[in-house]
């Protein structure tokens, strides 16, 4: 992991395997989920999680930087985690889109079929 100028921490290049690995898990899923509602320290996220110890928050926090979903910015003692949905978008772009075009064509063309025999039986 490398640490920029400006206090925020950036891991190498993650592959989909990191992210699929980061994305496993339900606990991290959690954390992505209340990120979306905006950026909190490793504290605020720690306080959240009554089943999980703060330690337990933060080996989970570094999973999801080490696959850039979390990006951290230092700002004094604290550490603010800000969600990062490029990755995400690049596991869709990859993986979940490829495979929604046939089906959706297929699917297209079989009610365009099914609608055009009830027209001709009707």
């Amino acid at each position: 992991m490398t640490e920029t100028e400006d206090g925020v921490a950036r891991p190498e290049t993650p592959t989909d395997e990191a992210v699929w690995k980061a994305l496993a898990n339900a606990a991290r899923r959690r954390i992505l989920d209340l990120l979306r509602e905006g950026p909190l320290t490793t504290g605020a996220i720690a306080d959240r999680f009554t089943d999980l110890s703060r330690f337990a928050v933060m080996q989970h926090l570094k999973v999801l930087v080490e696959a850039e979903l979390v990006v951290v910015v230092r700002e004094g003692r604290e550490r603010h985690n800000y969600l990062n949905p490029v990755p995400i978008q690049h596991l869709y772009d990859r993986w979940v889109s490829r495979y929604m075009q046939p089906w959706t064509d297929a699917l297209t063309s079989l009610k365009h079929e099914l609608e055009s025999r009830a027209d001709r039986t009707a």
